[in-house]
């Protein structure tokens, strides 16, 4: 009754039932949470309705296609409910951690096991296609283990930018996926369709088997140029003892016309898809080695996913004589740390005292990340001098 009194949706009074814990992750229109809720821990994502205003169709095309989902490899829905100012969209919580990640824990990984993984994240594909639905945003983030155990299934996760084709042979227009993954037709624009999942899978499954992405171009032009080539070199260092069977998966699936790339259904009929071929080589030395990398790089993207945070707060702050408490951490750096760490760990921390206050990121906060950023700056024209001098010695050898 209080709720419908401060112009509350009658839905809302379902959040009282959820319990919010740590930070998870933020995007542009959102947060995403960990919460006890009483079929036990759930993600909650957290839209602000500002940010997606006159896009309103896109959180309810979401909320309906997954409560039409059922499948063993796809995060279940689990509720959702409006405020004035936010949606709330719950679903089951993978507490098992990242794909790349978690492979890193194990004390082995062979390239049986990648085919086993890739088979579930395809059969999720297939699923998905079979309902004329297309991910658009297939990425190692998105594919995570269930639980802690050894022998969790794997669930496809996020679907925020997910559509629903109006016929199986359906055209999308706009921009979607994220780069390094996303197909040559988006990137130029040309018009998508269900192909373009099967791209993505492809640069996944390259580089499971190897610790590296098969395009590495750093700008889109670049990138563009490289993907509709279509050329993929599987260079002898790190490919040797990987199976031809499964070199040809990976090419049915990298073809710069998605016309001739293969269908999901097709996919699972593949040799090495089956088991057939796929060898006992270790692939654990090449993915640790790239997940190392790629940590050097988490200072930064702790910097940006802390200033995404601090952006929300300050917009959920604007809303007027909004009678529920703020949902946007009003720590932003101790959020953007507590979403990092939860790509390793597992488990429910408690919720931190949050006054709803409205506030502004605190000085020390604010210092970190300028701190952070000066330091990624020299970190970056160092690099950049030292492969400068690398090219001018490499320069002179070779003119002598």
């Amino acid at each position: 009754m209080l709720n419908k009194l401060h112009g509350q949706p009658g839905s809302y009074d379902r959040k009282s039932k959820y319990r919010m814990g740590r930070t998870l992750g933020a995007g542009t229109y959102g947060i995403v949470k960990e919460a006890d809720g009483p079929t036990g821990k759930v993600a909650i994502k957290i839209i602000l309705k500002k940010n997606v205003k006159g896009n309103d169709q896109m959180v309810y095309d979401e909320l309906e296609m997954l409560q039409t989902l059922s499948h063993p490899h796809i995060v279940k829905f689990v509720d959702w409910f409006e405020s004035r100012d936010k949606y709330y969209i719950i679903t089951q919580l993978a507490t098992g951690g990242e794909l790349f990640d978690r492979i890193c824990d194990k004390g082995r990984f062979t390239e049986k096991d990648a085919s086993k993984t890739i088979r579930q994240v395809l059969e999720a594909v297939d699923y998905l296609h079979s309902k004329d639905i297309v991910h658009r945003d297939l990425k190692p983030e998105n594919i995570l283990y269930l639980t802690r155990q050894d022998d969790s299934e794997i669930v496809l996760a996020d679907f925020g930018i997910a559509k629903h084709l109006d016929s199986p042979d359906g055209v999308l227009k706009t921009m979607a996926g994220s780069f390094g993954y996303a197909s040559p037709e988006v990137m130029r624009k040309l018009g998508h369709s269900k192909p373009v999942d099967m791209w993505s899978l492809g640069v996944i499954t390259y580089t499971l088997l190897c610790g590296y992405s098969p395009f590495r171009s750093e700008s889109l032009a670049d990138l563009i140029e490289e993907t509709k080539n279509g050329r993929v070199i599987f260079h002898e260092r790190y490919w040797k003892d990987v199976s031809q069977e499964a070199k040809d998966f990976i090419m049915t699936l990298l073809k710069p016309n998605p016309s001739e790339r293969a269908t999901s259904h097709k996919a699972l009929q593949d040799p090495w898809i089956a088991g057939r071929g796929a060898t006992d080589h270790n692939l654990l030395p090449e993915i640790r080695a790239m997940m190392a990398k790629a940590r050097l790089k988490r200072g930064v993207e702790l910097v940006k996913l802390a200033n995404r945070i601090e952006a929300l707060r300050m917009q959920e702050d604007e809303e007027e004589n909004a009678p529920d408490s703020a949902d946007i951490p009003a720590d932003a750096q101790k959020a953007a740390q507590e979403a990092q760490e939860a790509h390793a760990t597992s488990g429910l921390l408690p919720p931190g005292a949050d006054s709803g206050r409205k506030r502004s990121l605190s000085s020390l906060a604010k210092s970190g990340i300028f701190r952070e950023v000066v330091l990624a700056k020299v970190r970056d024209s160092k690099a950049a001098e030292e492969e400068q001098r690398t090219m001018t010695q490499a320069s002179t050898s070779s003119s002598k």
